[in-house]
Parts: C-alpha cells; structure tokens; sequence
C-alpha cells in the first residue's frame, strides 16, 4: 500500500468496466460507450479517435495502428497490424540518384500512407458492435468545438514548435506560438474530415478529396506519394498471428514484426533467467541488469527486425530459450559490458510520441490499442485542406542497401508501437502498454516486472522512476535517487539526466477471484484510469 503522506494516487477500482487512456476525455468517451452498451472494441475505438484530435502531438488520422484484443470466453488473442507502407515510388535507386544518404524526420520520404483508419475499419467489422459512423461524433465535437490544452499536451508542443513552423503547419502555432495550457484549440478542417469518414467509411480518408489533398500536400514537399499508394492503404490493415511467451504462470503476447513486441519478450526471457535483484525494484543492481538486457536485445532488434514480407526476421532463433539463457550469462553484477557482441548496426531515429490505450468490458472482452504519428506531430507536414498531420514512420527505415529494413516500394518500416496483453490459465488477465517510441519494450518490461516480480501495484508499478540505455548512454529519470546514479556509474554506466520522462502507460488488471477491475495511468501523461 502507498504510502498516504505521499503525493501520488492509489489504482482505480470498479466492478463492471473500466478504461485507462492518456487524457481524461478520451476516458469518458469509452466509458460512455461502455455505458450505451458498446464493447471494449468499440470504446477503445471511440477513445482513440477523442485522442486524435485532444492529444494532437502524439496520434492522428496520419498515423498507424496496432491492437491486440481478447475476446471474452475464447482464450486467445486476435492480433492486428495496422501500419502503413513506403509509396511506391520510395526505392533505393531513388535515394541515390539524388545524393539522399539518410532520411530526415521532417521530410515528406519519412511519411509512410497512414494505416489507423483502415485499421479502425477492419477492427470494428471483425469484433465491433458499433460502427464509425456512430463511434467518432465525439471526436468530431471536439475537432469542432474546441478542446482545452493540457500540461502534457502544452509541453510536448512548445518542444516542437520549430518543427511546425519549419513545415508550415501553422494552423497548429496559434499566434505564431504553441499554445499554453487551458488554451482552446479548434481543428475545423478535421472536423469535417471525420465527419466524412464517419460518413463514407475508410474510403473517404484513402480515396476522393482528403486523400488528393494528403497527396498534393506531400508532392509539394518533394514526396514520391501517389493517390494510387493513397487508394493501396485502404485495406492495408490485417489480423496476423500474435507472439506469445510463457512467464512464471503467465504468458505475455505481442504483436509480431514489424513491430517490436518480439524485443519485449526477449526481455523478459533474460530478465527471467536472471531472477529478481537482491536490491529490489529501484536497487541498482535490478536498474543495472534491466540496462544490459535492453543494449542486449535492442542490437538485435536493430540487426534483425524489419517487415517479415520482404525480409527474413528470424523469430525463432530470437525467443530461443537457450539463446535468451546465453544473453543472461553475458549481464554480470559487477560491470557493464564495455562492448556488445556484434549482432549487425543499425542508427536508431530519436525517440518518441503515441498513444496507448486499454479497455475491458461487462463481459470481459479486453482491448489493448496503440496509435501513433511516432514523433511529436510526426513529420510536422500538415495537409490543410483536410487537416490531417502526417505521421514519419518511414523515418524508421535505414538507406542501407542489403540491410533488412532498407526502405523499399510498399514496405512496412521497422515499428516501434506494441500493445500487450498477459494471460494465465486461458483467460485474459490484463490488457497494458507503454508508450514511448524506442523506448516501448523497456518501458513494457520494467512495468510487468515492477508487478510481477517486485510486488507493486498496478499504480506504482506505473509511477517507478525510469531508465534506458540509449546512444551509448543511460538515460535516468530525476526521480531515480543520486546514491542509486552513483552506484550505476560505479558499475560503468554514462548516466544521464534527461529533461523529457520516459513513456506513458495505461494497464487494467482483470481479478476475477474478487470480481473486481483495477487499472493504473501513468503520471507522466495527462490521462486517468476509471470504471463502474
């Protein structure tokens, strides 16, 4: 139990339904669908299409999709890969004959054809009750209406403000600035937008008006987009097969390449191997191993994922649990590693911006839902006319020739946003994720151990300050204690103190012994937790 003197917040509970999304309407508009009657599906859906317009510098129309969802009663879990694909026209040959020796996170060549519609669509037509139609009017009255800035929001914003401008998004600098908190924000354009989607379907963002304008917009940036890629899009979301790994008693899924829910998997495999630390959850040493697991499997990660249509990922070889056990024999206690077993190279993009969020429903069906522009307003290229910001997924590929996740015509790029989802026994046991780009399968890992391995509840497995291992450098939350710095240097680790805290996670925990549901909201986001 929290400590009351504390400032902080305890789990929520409820009996019925609960949703834990990243700002408060978004919340309120599942449980207002949940309320009517909707299930989980169509209440993450709704939600979603809320945070597209309310937390508009992380999640979008112009962005992708991944869901994982457990229907109740069925015992396993339905997968769906709703990412976007490289126009055909984004060749190497491309690249090279204009002297493009890397992609900017600003370009038009870093936008890939949005997928978070078609995925909307095909979700709702596989397990949805509801339809667009009904489901994104809230979101239309708060493109319409206006909606006021959150702090989180209005932090994120002002660190992008060049961006925009750069891209000539100035619809999103109002006055010429970002806005401050409390400030009411107006998208009338994607107002009308959704509207027509709601209207029309998938169909009227892919094909006719929005998207020539989408398109217009990214050729007068120097992109190779076509409609005919626009038109490609509308079916690009598919149900796949999930990964899955056994834990203790439990099994954690993903969903599989592009994505990197394989990492978080590899993760936990070593961090299994190794057993909790002597030090507890916020010791040195447990900080200490985490670190070295992550450099551990993320060089794999950047040696070996990519879009397993048009590359070999080799998965097997990755979650095999003697290779897991020689990667835990390479973490000592005593010292960093100075250097990493080869395993390729790749140069990882700078990190950051999605939206995850997760639903359960009266009858148990559970929903574990990411969408995403990848950074802050994604390239920062906004199509005015339709009032879509564009996401920089393709920002992901690498220009490598021969690499796996070379870009190449219609290929999905290396992905970073992965829904989870924890059973026991057959049954759904908590939909969970962790936003936060690269920063995903660490930020996934350290929260299921946090609960399952060092006893904190859904909250505080949530609120534990934050490591990660990046450009050779640990990267430490202010909130992780000096001494505790001062050990991870003594062990070899760079520390560094970063301005921008690590992820935003949302997780609802099913206990059915007590009939009760409990969920968690990460602090470092704007969002709640709530049921009835």
């Amino acid at each position: 139990m929290r400590d009351f003197h504390l400032p902080g917040r305890g789990p929520a509970y409820a009996t019925h339904a609960m949703a834990a999304t990243s700002m408060p309407a978004a919340t309120l508009t599942a449980l207002d669908v949940l309320r009517a009657g909707g299930n989980a599906l169509d209440a993450a859906v709704a939600a979603v299409a809320v945070l597209c317009v309310v937390e508009p510098q992380s999640t979008g129309i112009g962005g992708d999709c991944f869901c994982l969802y457990a229907p109740a009663g069925r015992g396993d879990v339905v997968a769906l890969n709703g990412s976007g694909r490289a126009p055909a026209g984004a060749s190497p040959d491309f690249f090279e004959s204009r002297g493009v020796t890397a992609l900017e996170n600003d370009s038009a060549h870093s936008v890939t054809v949005p997928g978070a519609v078609s995925a909307w669509e095909t979700l709702l037509a596989a397990h949805g009750t509801k339809g667009l139609d009904d489901l994104l009017q809230p979101a239309i009255r708060f493109a319409e209406e206006g909606f006021p800035v959150h702090p989180r929001v209005a932090f994120d914003w002002q660190r992008t403000e060049e961006k925009l401008r750069r891209n000539g998004a100035h619809a999103f600098l109002p006055d010429g600035h970002a806005p401050e908190p409390g400030h009411v924000f107006r998208q009338p354009a994607l107002a009308e937008t959704l509207r027509a989607i709601a209207r029309d379907g998938a169909r009227a963002f892919y094909e006719g008006p929005v998207a020539a304008d989408i398109v217009a917009t990214l050729r007068r940036h120097g992109g190779v987009h076509t409609e005919a890629d626009f038109s490609a899009g509308r079916t690009v979301a598919e149900l796949v097969a999930p990964l899955k790994k056994s834990w203790g008693e439990y099994e954690i899924w993903q969903c599989p390449p592009n994505g990197t829910g394989l990492i978080v998997l590899m993760l936990m495999g070593i961090l299994e191997k190794l057993g909790p630390a002597p030090d507890g959850p916020l010791g040195g040493i447990r900080l200490h191993r985490h670190a070295e697991a992550a450099r551990l499997v993320y060089r794999d990660r950047d040696a070996f994922l990519a879009d397993p249509a048009q590359a070999d990922v080799p998965v097997a070889k990755l979650l095999d649990d003697g290779y897991l056990a020689d990667l835990a024999r390479l973490i000592s206690d005593e010292r960093a590693l100075r250097a990493l077993p080869a395993a390729g190279a790749a140069v990882l993009p700078a990190h950051r911006d999605t939206v995850y969020l997760c639903v359960v429903d009266r009858d148990g069906n559970a929903c574990s839902f990411i969408n995403s522009l990848f950074q802050a307003f994604g390239s920062g290229i906004l199509a005015e006319g339709s009032g879509v910001m564009l996401q920089n997924r393709g920002f992901g590929f690498v220009l490598e020739r021969g690499h796996p996740n070379c870009i190449a015509p219609n290929k999905r790029p290396m992905h970073t946003i992965i829904p989870g989802m924890l059973t026991r026994d057959g049954q759904v046991v908590m939909p969970y994720g962790v936003m936060g780009g690269h920063f995903q399968p660490m930020g996934q890992s350290l929260f299921l151990t946090n609960l399952l391995e060092y006893g904190l509840d859904i909250q505080q497995s949530l609120d534990l300050p934050r490591v990660f291992p990046y450009g050779g450098k640990l990267q430490v939350e202010r909130g992780i204690p000096g001494e505790i710095v001062d050990r991870l240097a003594r062990l070899g680790h760079v520390a560094e103190l970063v301005d921008r805290p690590h992820g935003g996670g949302q997780a609802i925990w099913i206990d059915r012994a007590r009939g009760c549901l409990i969920g968690g909201s990460d602090p470092r986001k704007d969002g709640v937790a709530l049921g009835y």
